[in-house]
């Protein structure tokens, strides 16, 4: 059996850097105990298995870490839409997903793709009663926000420190992070349109993510809420340097603080790397 994928490093446009990510452009005939083994041997945070769609969008894709598969991800939808809309040349993409169809719109200097902005579910949120656990986990002693979990298919939990310094300083536990909530913890500081974010998810056997896309709508949402940035502004959030993996992703959140109605996410991608496997199973 023979498998073909791409390789693109999203939210970055500079080869070896951002997040790597996996597509394998057509997966109808990849047997399903294959998808799990598939993503650990690739051995990235999340691999993309494409599909025909169902719903009226351009393409169904299954989007998978290396523990298991999840509804919705932020750079797995990103760099699919880059891979699968080149040789379309389609200014939109729908992509379907576990949460419904989402739209990426893409930007183009000729036949190339330079940036896509993806419009995200609106994410339910609560607050995270693991708050306490999470912290120690952290090894921080307060956030200086509220705690709080978000929703939009895969969950995070925000905590704010006081400067980016501590953010590139953490060690967390991963241990005892995994053994206090199933959600990616993300810890961030910034000010203004400039924000520091490290992400760490143990339970979904990714220890630390260079870029989170499905982070990046709620953190936007957060600071919103919360008073500390106005709606509809975009922030830039860097992610990934502390792993050897720099980032850039831009988040925007429409409405009011009481009313998030509007998300949106973006960021470039690039392709390093086409190959398949060949496999007598």
């Amino acid at each position: 059996m023979d498998f073909r994928y791409v390789v693109c490093d999203v939210f970055t446009d500079r080869p070896l850097t951002g997040n790597q990510l996996a597509v394998f452009t057509d997966a109808r005939a990849i047997p399903e105990p294959l998808l799990v083994p598939l993503t650990r041997e690739m051995a990235f945070s999340e691999t993309v298995f494409v599909y025909p769609a169902r719903a009226g969008g351009h393409a169904r894709i299954r989007i998978f870490t290396p523990a298991r598969e999840l509804p919705f991800a932020g750079h797995p939808v990103l760099g699919a839409a880059f891979v699968l809309a080149a040789p379309l040349q389609l200014p939109s993409i729908v992509l379907e997903t576990g949460v419904g169809g989402v739209p990426v719109a893409l930007e183009r200097d000729g036949p190339r793709i330079v940036f896509g902005r993806m419009t995200q579910p609106v994410a339910a949120v609560e607050p995270a009663a693991e708050a306490p656990a999470v912290l120690a986990a952290l090894g921080v002693e307060a956030s200086v926000l509220p705690v709080e979990r978000y929703d939009l298919g895969p969950r995070h939990i925000f905590v704010a420190v006081a400067s980016t310094e501590t953010v590139a300083r953490l060690t967390p536990d991963l241990g005892a992070l995994a053994r206090a909530t199933e959600c990616g913890v993300s810890c961030f500081a910034g000010a203004g349109r400039s924000w520091k974010t490290r992400m760490f998810a143990p339970a979904h056997g990714v220890s630390e993510d260079p870029a989170t896309g499905s982070a990046a709508g709620p953190l936007a949402c957060h600071l919103v809420r919360h008073g500390v940035v106005p709606p509809g502004e975009e922030i830039e959030i860097a992610q990934g340097a502390e792993i050897g993996r720099p980032s850039t992703l831009y988040a925007r959140a429409e409405g009011t603080p009481e009313r998030i109605t509007r998300v949106e996410v973006g960021g470039r991608a690039v392709v390093v790397a086409r190959g398949e496997f060949r496999l007598d199973v």
